[in-house]
């Protein structure tokens, strides 16, 4: 989930609709609704996010230490226009990219997979056995051959590992795919990307590494 945080709704709306089309959830938000959802969201809902796109508002260079007090995911700035000194400012401020409008939402998926690669080497990958799951959109995996996944199915797999040995709700699973509040999708969507990504896993793996339980959810568990 990308949550994108900017004074005008045009932008905030144009740009989650923009990451939709790419099958990509994400939120909008106001300065002020940003910095209230951020202090008081659960700890399941921040780890459900990849990125942070912060547009052109008041007190913007103030934003990535409040963000880094509760995610490590990459945050991105959207420039109006070129200039050098507003640049250094917002990196300085801890912007980990710039990026100047009008930019394809496919840009920036691709400067924050590569934030992941460039900052958050010692999490970038997680080694399970035969299993090799990356954080920075690549795809998984096994005896060191690719398992070609759909995003969601990818996504799936990369926040039941980070919470392995933990059982996960079908709704915060929901939330991590699909963005929070998102009442044009169905919660049982779930179970099918769940289902299909077990099946991929148990033929290459010759084993089942996701155990559900119905009512409790999901927890990724290392059988091999």
């Amino acid at each position: 989930m990308y949550i994108v945080v900017d004074e005008r709704q045009l932008v905030t709306s144009g740009y989650v609709a923009s990451f939709g089309r790419e099958g990509v959830p994400s939120m909008g938000f106001y300065s002020g609704e940003f910095r209230e959802w951020l202090e008081t969201a659960s700890t399941v809902d921040l780890n459900a996010v990849q990125g942070f796109v912060l547009g052109d508002f008041a007190d913007r260079s103030s934003y990535p230490e409040l963000i880094r007090n509760h995610s490590r995911a990459p945050i991105i700035a959207l420039s109006e226009t070129r200039s050098l000194e507003q640049t250094l400012e917002l990196f300085t401020a801890g912007i980990d990219d710039v990026v100047r409008k009008p930019v394809h939402v496919k840009e920036i998926l691709a400067r924050a997979e590569a934030v992941w690669r460039r900052v958050n080497s010692a999490e970038e990958k997680t080694t399970i056995g035969r299993l090799k799951v990356f954080y920075d959109g690549r795809d998984p995996e096994i005896d060191g051959e690719a398992v070609t996944l759909p995003r969601r199915e990818r996504h799936i797999l990369q926040y039941l590992v980070r919470a392995r040995g933990r059982r996960v709700s079908k709704m915060q699973l929901f939330n991590a795919i699909y963005g929070l509040y998102n009442e044009a999708v169905e919660e049982s969507v779930v179970e099918g990307h769940v289902s299909k990504l077990r099946k991929k896993l148990r033929e290459r793996l010759g084993y089942d590494p996701i155990e559900a339980k119905r009512y409790m959810g999901y927890m990724f568990v290392d059988r091999g």
